[in-house]
């Protein structure tokens, strides 16, 4: 079982900002810019490359649920960044697939 799917689980505790039926958000416990928040679908996807042609109806709703989470944190106005990061070099940490929301401050490119 990944962390996250501990977290969906209330086996570890989140500061969650928006729920659903089919997808999660909560605050990142180690934040890279002032707002942090990963939205997870609670189907268990380890990371994009493995989603199937069958989980685009899931793909699609997290990406607009990021939106709205972000919309609900004031990010709209002056932007934000959404990252999905896939395997090591990509810099994946948890193999459960998740979308970070980053914003409240200017964001440099590239990334990293």
């Amino acid at each position: 079982m990944t962390l996250f799917e501990k977290i969906i689980a209330r086996e570890i505790p989140a500061d969650i900002v928006y729920e659903d039926d089919r997808v999660l958000a909560f605050k990142d416990i180690n934040p890279q810019a002032p707002v942090h928040v990963l939205v997870i679908p609670k189907q268990s996807i380890p990371r994009i490359a493995e989603a199937a042609d069958h989980d685009q109806d899931l793909l699609g709703h997290l990406l607009l649920k990021a939106r709205d989470v972000a919309g609900d944190l004031g990010l709209t106005e002056n932007g934000f960044r959404l990252v999905i990061n896939n395997g090591s070099d990509g810099g994946e940490s948890v193999p459960h697939l998740h979308c970070h929301i980053l914003g409240g401050r200017a964001l440099n490119w590239p990334p990293g």
